[in-house]
């Protein structure tokens, strides 16, 4: 995987974080402030802040998955570990990581956990 390609994916898991971030921002001014702390601090640093957990309890369940998702794949990418499939150590197809840049598992590993999971 090209250093080029883990960088888009990197600036398109900010700009959905960014998005989230912003839905929590509209709904409320205290929100309001709370975000303007998280989106001035550093990536890496803002991910094990407490204030996301404070967020993540304002936010809908869906979106509060979906925003520690893309934070914990932001920690991937900081660790020089993304795009590598949790349960197999296997590269994850650059097809799958733009469909579903968090993705954790590869394509064989998420269609076993599905089965296990029915």
């Amino acid at each position: 995987m090209t250093k080029e390609f883990i960088e888009k994916m990197k600036e398109e898991l900010l700009a959905q974080k960014k998005t989230i971030l912003a839905s929590l921002a509209d709904q409320s001014d205290d929100m309001r402030e709370l975000v303007k702390t998280v989106e001035s601090g550093d990536e890496a640093d803002v991910a094990a802040d407490a204030i996301d957990r404070t967020l993540l309890t304002s936010l809908g369940a869906q979106d509060a998955n979906r925003l520690q998702q893309i934070n914990n794949a932001l920690e991937r990418i900081y660790q020089g570990k993304y795009g590598r499939c949790v349960a197999c150590g296997k590269e994850i197809p650059e097809e799958r990581l733009m469909a579903l840049p968090y993705a954790l598992l590869c394509v064989g590993c998420a269609s076993a956990q599905e089965r296990k999971n029915r």
